[in-house]
């Protein structure tokens, strides 16, 4: 990672907290956890601390990714979530906006990947040490040659829904990694993580936590 890391300074967008579990809107171009470095150390889960100081890590989203991520508030709620986030229990979606008009209106990616060790932290992906990924997609609209499009991983690997929409010769807009010449050319990635759904730790009532897209 870069050295001109500058997070944007957004208030924490709080979308939904209680005694177990809070759920928050992370900006685009904001660490989940702190990366190697004091220059790194401004990341979500500090800012999510600072407020909630009990605040435990679940899951993670990509730097340059938005939208919903959940905190446990106790080692309880963090060994349920984790779980449900393992067992591929919980359900993600989100939107992109993607270079070219998909021809298709829906679809399923299913390509292992692995991380491109001389290119870390790229993933590629590689049908015989890869592990599985498989994300499904649907297209929202089409205009003006890019595609609005729903993603539903079924799995939760790294850069997944990055490097399957370049696989399918859309990469999402914006993307650093992923993207070349006027795909690339955005102010942010265009990727949000839109809604998240997971049962509570207390009780196991099923919930639904959405974050309005930004673009």
């Amino acid at each position: 990672m870069s050295d001109d890391y500058n997070p944007p300074q957004d208030p924490l967008n709080i979308l939904h907290d209680d005694h177990e579990v809070i759920l928050v809107d992370k900006p685009s171009g904001l660490l989940s956890v702190p990366g190697k470095g004091e220059h790194l150390a401004d990341c979500l889960i500090a800012r999510v601390q600072a407020v909630f100081p009990t605040a435990l890590l679940v899951h993670r989203l990509d730097r340059d990714t938005s939208g919903v991520m959940i905190f446990a508030l106790t080692p309880h709620a963090q060994r349920h979530l984790g779980l449900q986030f393992e067992k591929r229990q919980t359900k993600k979606t989100y939107v992109a906006r993607v270079w070219g008009e998909m021809a298709e209106k829906t679809g399923t990616v299913d390509l292992p990947l692995i991380v491109d060790w001389p290119n870390r932290p790229r993933q590629m992906v590689d049908h015989e040490n890869g592990k599985q990924a498989v994300t499904d997609w649907r297209v929202v609209r089409v205009k003006n040659g890019e595609s609005r499009v729903r993603l539903m991983p079924r799995t939760g690997r790294s850069h997944q829904l990055r490097v399957h929409m370049r696989a399918l010769g859309h990469p999402i807009l914006g993307d650093p990694f992923y993207a070349e010449g006027a795909a690339r050319d955005y102010p942010r990635l265009m990727l949000h993580s839109e809604t998240l759904q997971f049962r509570h730790p207390d009780g196991g009532q099923g919930m639904r936590i959405t974050a309005k897209c930004p673009f």
